[in-house]
């Protein structure tokens, strides 16, 4: 019986993660397909004719360099920033014992019930007064400060022993050498999955950059494949490239990251 419900478990988990990757690799192999093909009906999983000529319209088309450098520079900048935050403010909200800091705490984790059209108004309307609208820097500050990045870092550092740094302390470190040199360490596992959903998060961001950005040259990718939707008609063919095209730096920031959050251990940090 323990042997069929380990099989059936596996079938279960191969089944949802088949249903869940089945449009990602519709979305791929129909990529490589013609224009008559994509629409033919019946429709086939795999192309009679593959083809790259939409890649090659598509890098044709869009100023992919421009593009990228636009996103990437948004995406790092912010993610950066992001992981420097959210760890200085969970550190600060799991180590700190003041009778305010958890009233302040829920009063944060109160804010993740809001709507994000919410806040886009009151987001928009400072951005537009520290005279940021239409630059990058105006897509980046407003999106710095998640509170599930705090919340995921101050989870992790409750579980930290109060006695590493108290040692620590002892031997003459002080707060900054504590967090730099001790705790960032330790949370190596937590600091990839944190730069993982930012990097996500900003990459493929669309309602705020289509708010804040005017310029067509500051555009985003995700901004940028909107051109392709004409008022008329859409290029199907060379959408579905260019989508490709940019799900490739997620991917590989995934796979980077993913070998540190398998490698991370938080007891290499503590003396047996």
């Amino acid at each position: 019986m323990r042997r069929f419900l380990n099989i059936l478990k596996y079938v279960l988990a191969f089944a949802i993660a088949f249903i869940w990757i089945f449009p990602v690799l519709w979305l791929v192999v129909s990529s490589f397909k013609g224009g008559n093909e994509l629409f033919r009906y019946p429709m086939t999983f795999f192309p009679d004719e593959p083809t790259l000529a939409n890649y090659q319209e598509a890098m044709e088309q869009f100023n992919f360099l421009m593009y990228t450098f636009n996103t990437a520079f948004i995406t790092f900048i912010a993610t950066i920033i992001t992981i420097i935050m959210s760890s200085m403010c969970g550190y600060a909200l799991a180590k700190y014992r003041y009778k305010w800091l958890n009233v302040f705490f829920f009063c944060l984790l109160a804010t993740t019930m809001l709507p994000t059209e919410v806040i886009m108004r009151p987001s928009f309307m400072v951005v537009y007064k520290l005279g940021l609208y239409d630059s990058l820097w105006g897509c980046i500050i407003p999106t710095v400060g998640t509170m599930t990045g705090v919340f995921l870092m101050r989870q992790f550092f409750i579980t930290v022993p109060n006695e590493l740094i108290e040692s620590a302390r002892i031997d003459g470190a002080n707060e900054g050498k504590i967090f730099t040199r001790l705790m960032l360490p330790i949370c190596r596992a937590q600091v990839a999955i944190l730069a993982i959903f930012s990097f996500r998060w900003r990459w493929n961001d669309y309602i705020w950059p289509l708010l804040a950005l005017r310029s067509p040259e500051k555009y985003t990718l995700q901004l940028a494949l909107r051109t392709l939707s004409g008022a008329e008609a859409v290029n199907w063919t060379v959408l579905l490239a260019a989508s490709v095209i940019t799900m490739i730096p997620v991917l590989i920031v995934f796979i980077v990251f993913n070998k540190q959050i398998m490698t991370a251990n938080m007891s290499s940090g503590v003396k047996g």
